[in-house]
């Protein structure tokens, strides 16, 4: 079962708030998601294997370690060819970051991209190919 967290937001007497380290997880791949050069997500080292964007497992190609009111995200994206890498990776690190504070209200102190690979434009036709049958 997903590890929770209790995030104390104030001492209204209410109780606590948890958020299961997979919800963080899947705020950061929809996150990466919306970024524009990002052509899938990958398994990371041990992996290897990348997984396409649009896919239903958006926390593939991420790992989160969650805290009490902090947050670190590792990030393992395959990049489309041509796009510029490090703009790549600071707008996902922007996007990531601001996603996850805005809807849990932790404080996240790294957002660390790795790139596993480039994603070319015959091998997406190929896999589009591989999709359709």
């Amino acid at each position: 079962m997903a590890e929770e967290k209790d995030l104390v937001k104030n001492d209204s007497g209410l109780g606590a708030i948890k958020i299961a380290d997979e919800v963080v997880s899947i705020i950061a791949g929809l996150a990466a998601t919306e970024i524009d050069g990002i052509a899938g997500m990958s398994g990371g080292v041990v992996g290897g294997i990348a997984e396409m964007l649009g896919r239903k497992n958006f926390s593939k190609g991420v790992k989160v370690e969650v805290g009490e009111r902090e947050a670190a995200v590792d990030l393992f994206i395959i990049v489309k060819y041509g796009a510029r890498i490090p703009d790549v990776a600071l707008a996902a690190q922007e996007n990531i970051k601001r996603a996850i504070e805005t809807m849990t209200g932790l404080s996240v102190v790294e957002v660390n991209v790795h790139v596993q690979g480039v994603n070319f434009p015959e091998e997406e036709e190929k896999q589009e190919e591989i999709r359709v049958h």
